[in-house]
């Protein structure tokens, strides 16, 4: 089977500090996530419609002083993170963290 587009397999996930993680991608792409930008982009039902995909949380009720307390490895295809705010429910797909990325590098 052919792969198209990026790889969306981590090669090495590192917790940087209390409030930043880095993703190195199989291909050799580095990412950096700030834990509230990453909070703020919950998928979680919580967080998210999940009939109409419409984001239900409101980004300035995240603190920017937000830290990571722990990140676990779900599978082989995605993250969760605890926060420092209690929240703990949403998976980050390694496909949506990529996308993440690719978009954070666009808006730069």
């Amino acid at each position: 089977m052919e792969r198209r587009g990026p790889s969306v397999e981590p090669r090495e996930i590192m917790q940087e500090g209390d409030a930043r993680v880095r993703i190195t991608w199989a291909d050799g792409r580095v990412c950096s996530f700030d834990a509230p930008k990453l909070r703020r982009a919950c998928p979680c039902a919580g967080c998210v419609n999940e009939w109409t995909g419409q984001r239900t949380l409101r980004p300035e009720t995240i603190s920017d002083a937000l830290t990571i307390g722990d990140i676990e490895i779900v599978g082989r295809y995605a993250l969760n993170f605890r926060w420092s705010d209690g929240h703990s429910t949403g998976i980050y797909s390694f496909r949506y963290l990529r996308e993440l990325c690719e978009k954070q590098e666009s808006d730069e």
